[in-house]
C-alpha cells in the first residue's frame, strides 16, 4: 500500500520522465559529485556506480513524487466538483453575451 491508497491506481502512471524525476534524479547525481569533491576525489571520474547509484534513486523518488502529487490533486478535485454538485445554487453560470453586446458600436470618423 505504501503512500497511496488503493483508489491511486484507477489514475494514469505519469510519464517516466517529468520534472520530478528529472530534478531528483539530477540533485542525486550532483550529491555524488559534490561527494567526490569533498573528498578530494576526481570529481566526474571516481565512483561511477556512485553516480549511477544516487541517480537512478532521485529518479525512483520523483517518480513516486509525481504520482502522488497526481493523486492529491485528483483527490482536491473530486472533493470540488463534488461540493459544486451538491450547491449549484451557488455556482450559476453567467448568462453568455455575443461580442456585439460586448463592444461598442463602430463609427470611422474621416
Amino acid at each position: 500500500m505504501g503512500l497511496l491508497p488503493d483508489e491511486a491506481r484507477s489514475l494514469p502512471p505519469p510519464g517516466l520522465v517529468n520534472r520530478n524525476s528529472v530534478w531528483m534524479g539530477l540533485m542525486g547525481y550532483l550529491t555524488a559529485i559534490t561527494h567526490n569533491a569533498i573528498r578530494h576525489m576526481p570529481a566526474l571520474r571516481a565512483g561511477v556506480h556512485r553516480q549511477l547509484l544516487l541517480t537512478s534513486i532521485g529518479v525512483f523518488l520523483g517518480y513516486h513524487a509525481t504520482k502522488y502529487e497526481n493523486y492529491r490533486n485528483a483527490n482536491t478535485d473530486r472533493q470540488l466538483f463534488e461540493y459544486i454538485r451538491q450547491h449549484p445554487q451557488d455556482f450559476k453560470v453567467p448568462e453568455r453575451k455575443t461580442m456585439a453586446e460586448v463592444l461598442e458600436e463602430f463609427t470611422p470618423i474621416r
